[in-house]
């Protein structure tokens, strides 16, 4: 575990090493099994898949690209694929391409294993059933990393979370009630996946009212809580500058008093929230359908 987390080599000496990704993958299913998500082992497995899962877009060997990313070389030349962290700092207005989506081979080994629906499924359900804070926060971590992308991969494993494993309601379950750190998480990837134009429908039906409910009525009290702040609202930016619909549900769920309250502080150390809020509010209102409906 503290090996896959010593930088680009290291990530690409264990990627290599052969047998050691099936290892990690076939264990964890065995916990899952036999009903022991929360061993020691498991968190430690899951943490160094995660750790794996770290830039690998950006990562793979040329042989795999060629054959993954079929037309990868369309889409973005010079774009920097956002780490374990999310996208704190890319103001992207995506592109969606109409590419072939990469097509799973049925028996994965090694690095293949990475980004296949089995790992992603195995992911959600250890989202679900485990209670280890650890163990949570690198599934959906992990998660973040393989969609953090542009690429026809990232955009398959988002297209699995959301409509192929049905990946929403375990996601949103960590909104409510978890450690901070994994709420932070959970939401980072939720933004992943709501840059993805043909999936913001289902996200907003599922979730819009879970991420207005957990922003906070006043100005955020801590670093983690202001960087969940500003993800949440760049996550309601993405579901709401291209529906009224969405829109709508927002002012339904009243996130408008609470996006005012938050774009209007100033203060330094909130500024990354405040900011991600007027970016909501902007988004609102090019709605004109709606002006009135604000004003009241």
């Amino acid at each position: 575990r503290n090996m896959s987390s010593a930088g680009p080599e290291g990530r690409k000496k264990m990627r290599e090493c052969d047998g050691l990704i099936d290892s990690l993958v076939y264990y964890i299913q065995g916990a899952i099994a036999d009903h022991e998500p929360n061993d020691k082992a498991t968190e430690n497995c899951v943490c160094i898949l995660h750790n794996l899962s770290y830039q690998l877009e950006v990562e793979l060997p040329e042989s795999y690209a060629q054959s993954i990313y079929m037309q990868r070389r369309n889409i973005s030349s010079n774009d920097k694929t956002p780490g374990c962290f999310g996208t704190r700092s890319r103001k992207v207005k995506e592109k969606q391409q109409d590419t072939p989506l990469p097509e799973e081979k049925s028996n994965p080994r090694g690095v293949e294993s990475l980004w296949h629906s089995t790992l992603i499924r195995i992911y959600l359900s250890l989202i679900a059933k485990s209670t280890r804070n650890y163990t949570q926060e690198a599934s959906l971590g992990a998660l973040q990393n393989l969609t953090a992308g542009t690429g026809p991969m990232p955009f398959a494993v988002a297209r699995t979370v959301v409509q192929k494993a049905n990946g929403l309601p375990s996601i949103r379950t960590m909104l409510h009630g978890s450690h901070p750190t994994v709420k932070k998480t959970a939401v980072s990837l939720l933004r992943n996946l709501s840059r993805n134009t043909s999936l913001q429908n289902d996200i907003a039906r599922e979730v819009l009212p879970d991420l207005v409910s957990i922003l906070p009525e006043s100005v955020p009290e801590s670093d983690i809580v202001c960087e969940t702040t500003a993800s949440i609202c760049y996550t309601l930016f993405n579901l709401t500058q291209s529906s009224s619909h969405n829109a709508r549900l927002l002012l339904s769920a009243d996130g408008l008093p609470k996006i005012i309250t938050i774009s209007m502080n100033d203060s330094n150390m909130f500024s990354k929230a405040s900011r991600a809020a007027s970016v909501v509010l902007y988004a609102l209102w090019s709605h004109t359908d709606l002006h009135s409906t604000y004003k009241k």
